[in-house]
């Protein structure tokens, strides 16, 4: 079979990582003849997730420079043409679709190109409660009319089904929930690079590290943590804060944390590459994970691997894998008060912390693994063809 995946953009983030090891993945297979990448362009400060730099996947990788995140109906209709004149001039067996944007476009064109077989993968809900009514209404009808042309829909939680079903976006026999994989093993072993990690972000042996990877962005909860932190810093001035990522926010925080008078206590260690988390997460005592949007946010489990208890808003798929008080804590979002006194349970019990730890990293292994969810997208296809 030839099959195409198709996604908006590689930044570094969860939904590319998840596409780069299932294209990669799928290729070890006999079973298929072609596995080929499409995407659009990659810019930003968010940066690039092959290899972490270049534009290149191998002779596989295909640009549509058209093929851009934001709404553009001029190069829109010029990426819907070009997807659907590769899809007619490849004969793709399957065609899976990534990414909103994408997600529409691709399978739309892979139905007129008379693609048979149509997967989506849901990474996170285009539509939210953080947006207009008017632009919601506008995500739920091309998402419903998208559906129609699917012939399976994946998701990376089984939340994600249930908001879409509730949307009468497709149906339920329609749906499958895969979790997204990653290369756990490197997470696993992560505390055995805890010392160096710690003396190379200058944090000191009885210094507790809160730590929290996200891109600087907006609906990422930054500001809630900020919050939560005013009383905690008071009561225990040796906490650190390691914020993972970049963003277009970073200035803004920076200055936040100067006008409360915190910015020693605070790390911001700029972009990231994905194959450098588990060093990070070593230098953690706990995760915290505050964003208002996501599917199923990638560091939950990534620190419950490295054995790190965490706190999350309670969003999405959080409740999926976080069993509140045994392997963290599920607060209710926006509230920061809320995060502040989970912050300070955390804090004042280090045998409770590793604990937690232990019984998180069992939870994710091995359903987390790339291994694991290759495997799973690989029986789909065989089931559909």
């Amino acid at each position: 079979m030839k099959i195409a995946h198709v996604i908006t953009r590689m930044i570094i983030g969860g939904a590319q990582e998840n596409t780069l090891f299932t294209v990669k993945g799928l290729k070890e297979y006999s079973e298929y003849k072609q596995v080929d990448l499409i995407t659009g362009p990659t810019y930003g400060p968010e940066g690039c997730i092959f290899d972490g730099q270049g534009q290149k996947i191998g002779k596989d990788y295909k640009l549509i420079p058209e093929l851009v995140r934001n709404i553009n109906p001029v190069k829109d209709i010029i990426a819907f043409l070009k997807l659907y004149r590769l899809f007619k001039k490849e004969g793709y067996d399957i065609v899976h679709t990534h990414s909103s944007k994408a997600g529409i476009l691709g399978r739309f064109a892979a139905r007129l190109a008379g693609v048979k077989i149509i997967v989506h993968t849901i990474h996170g809900l285009p539509f939210h409660e953080y947006q207009s009514k008017i632009v919601n209404l506008f995500y739920v009808l091309l998402e419903k009319l998208a559906a129609r042309v699917s012939t399976k829909i994946v998701t990376v939680c089984n939340v994600m089904t249930e908001k879409a079903l509730k949307k009468n976006i497709g149906r339920k026999e329609q749906f499958v929930t895969i979790y997204s994989g990653m290369d756990l093993e490197p997470f696993l072993n992560a505390s055995q690079k805890r010392k160096t990690m710690r003396e190379k972000l200058g944090i000191k042996e009885n210094e507790i590290v809160i730590g929290k990877i996200a891109r600087l962005f907006y609906l990422k909860g930054h500001k809630f943590l900020f919050e939560a932190m005013k009383d905690v810093i008071k009561e225990y001035p040796n906490i650190r804060i390691l914020l993972v990522g970049d963003g277009i926010l970073k200035d803004s925080f920076v200055k936040k944390a100067q006008e409360m008078n915190i910015e020693k206590n605070i790390i911001f260690t700029g972009l990231v590459l994905p194959s450098e988390i588990p060093g990070y997460l070593s230098a953690m005592d706990f995760l915290v994970h505050v964003s208002l949007r996501e599917g199923l946010a990638r560091a939950l489990p990534q620190a419950m691997a490295s054995g790190l208890p965490v706190i999350s808003f309670n969003i999405d798929g959080a409740k999926e894998v976080i069993e509140n008080g045994e392997n963290g804590y599920l607060i209710e979002p926006e509230d920061s008060e809320m995060l502040r006194d989970a912050i300070l349970t955390m804090i004042k019990d280090s045998e409770f912390r590793a604990s937690m730890g232990r019984y998180g990293k069992a939870k994710v292994d091995p359903i987390f693994r790339k291994e694991y969810m290759v495997r799973k997208i690989h029986e789909l296809y065989m089931e559909l063809e």
